[in-house]
């Protein structure tokens, strides 16, 4: 991979952004509140991160998590770091509900129906997030 489209990114919808990493709400019409918390600096694995940052890194995933849970309260609330297709270390935080297209599925399998979908405030998002990670830097 020549150019790495997490470090040159363009267009991104950015929730929260501190020293480490930054939230983005990801532009995934069937799933509201999809967000990615992408590490600023390009790194592949959990374990190029020292302790330290390691712990910041998941704490704001679950402040993520944490604020998707109070917000839309979903079924279920998928975390995956892939990095398969762009190894820049990065987290889905991804609210499930039973009447999404693609549960009880991955998001990333076949289709099963279309979306119902619930509808997302982002500035209440935003809002939610400053609060909880006003700490994290």
């Amino acid at each position: 991979m020549t150019a790495c489209p997490l470090c040159a990114a363009k267009s991104e919808n950015v929730l929260w952004h501190g020293s480490y990493c930054r939230v983005i709400l990801a532009n995934e019409s069937d799933y509201p509140g999809y967000c990615r918390v992408i590490w600023n600096a390009h790194v592949t694995e959990m374990t190029d991160l020292g302790i330290g940052e390691r712990k910041y890194l998941m704490a704001v995933v679950f402040a993520v998590e944490q604020v998707l849970r109070e917000l839309l309260q979903p079924d279920k609330i998928n975390l995956a770091s892939l990095g398969n297709q762009v190894p820049h270390l990065h987290w889905h935080v991804i609210p499930r509900f039973s009447n999404d297209a693609h549960f009880p599925d991955p998001v990333w399998a076949a289709r099963r129906r279309e979306a119902s979908v619930v509808p997302l405030s982002t500035s209440a998002l935003t809002g939610r997030l400053a609060v909880l990670l006003a700490t994290a830097g």
